[in-house]
Formats: C-alpha cells, structure tokens, sequence
C-alpha cells in the first residue's frame, strides 16, 4: 500500500458520480439510525465528511451538523449542496486533526464513514474525538472489514487494509466508551484489478461516552 496521503481534492468534483457511493452512504446511514436515536436536540459531528453524502441525511433529524475534512475540495462541493438546498444548520471546517489541528467543540454524536483507513493512528484520532463528546455522547465509525487490499484498487493514502471489529472496539474501550456494538452496514459489491467482482463488507462500531 502507498504510505503517502491522498489527496482528495483532486476527485472532489467527481467524487458523487462513481456509482454506489450514493448506496454506500445510504446503508451507513441507516445502520446509524438503528443503532442511534436522532433527535432535535443534537449537534453532530461528520468527521471525514467528505461531499456531505452522510451529513446531508443525518440534517433534517438533528440541531446541527457540522462537516469536518482535509479536504477543501470535498468541503467546496458540500458547501455548494448547503447553499443550493438553503440550509441553516450544516457548517463545515476544513481541519486535519491529524496534523494536530486542534478541534474544541462539543457533540451529542460524532460519526465517520469510511476514514479510519486513511488515518495513520486511530488509536490517537479515536481518543480525540472522545474528547470532543458531550457526557453520554455517542461515536459511530463506519468501515472495512479486514480486506486484502482489492476494495481501493489504487491504495494510494490507505493506510490499513480494513479493520477486525474486535480491534476497533478495544480502541473504544482504551478511549473510555461503554455499550460497545458492532453492526453490518453494507455489503459493497466492487470490480477488483485481478477481473470480475468481489463482496465488500462494512462494519458500523457504536459506542457510549
């Protein structure tokens, strides 16, 4: 796998047109919604939010939504969708807690889909956004079950070929969360390099501050 960060700016404009992302945010976001009960009274946080393909659907159930990337371009296309659908509660920020940009809000819920691949120290970004929940506040981290490296093709800025639940839910437990669940979010089917297609699967881990 390429060690090196993508850089997603350069896919941002496109980034909604591959087919089955649209699916994919779906699914995730209906896992969500089995596993959390959203409410009028929350102010959320979609880490890693991309072109807001989550942070679209979780808005209309919730206070705030606030979309937190590296990406300006991701953040340039949300912020297109925010203005054409005049909405009042979803912001953005362009911020890489990675590279130690410091992040002070609070949230009922924190969520992220398909990012901790990308991240090279979950441990580290997981304990963070722990601090960044309210008492009783909920994290949901959506990825990759463990795959061999054929769901990207191009791994470029993939820094784990997927995650076992088991490892993802330790984290949770070092990082201070209780009532730790796993749920299947999707299934992803993907054209693979080596020819033909093959069965993804992704997991939603929740847990409790």
């Amino acid at each position: 796998m390429n060690q090196e960060k993508r850089n997603f700016d350069h896919d941002a404009s496109l980034w909604d047109e591959k087919p089955g992302r649209a699916k994919l945010a779906e699914d995730v976001f209906s896992a969500l919604r089995r596993e959390i009960t959203l409410t009028k009274n929350m102010d959320v946080l979609d880490y890693g939010c991309g072109t807001g393909l989550i942070t679209l659907k979780i808005q209309p159930f919730v206070n705030t939504v606030t979309g937190i990337d590296s990406s300006e371009g991701m953040l340039n296309v949300l912020n297109d969708k925010i203005r054409r659908q005049k909405l009042t509660n979803v912001s953005t920020r362009h911020l890489d807690i990675e590279a130690g940009e410091g992040l002070h809000d609070r949230f009922n819920l924190i969520v992220s889909s398909m990012t901790l691949h990308h991240i090279q120290q979950p441990e580290i970004l997981i304990k963070q956004l722990s601090e960044n929940l309210h008492a009783s506040g909920y994290l949901c981290i959506a990825d990759l079950d463990p795959d061999d490296g054929s769901f990207h093709g191009d791994n470029q800025g993939v820094f784990h070929s997927g995650f076992e639940r088991s490892h993802v839910k330790d984290i949770f437990e070092k990082a201070g969360f209780q009532h730790i669940r796993d749920i299947t979010a999707a299934k992803v089917i993907r054209d693979v390099e080596e020819g033909g297609s093959r069965e993804f699967s992704v997991f939603l881990v929740s847990g409790q501050k």
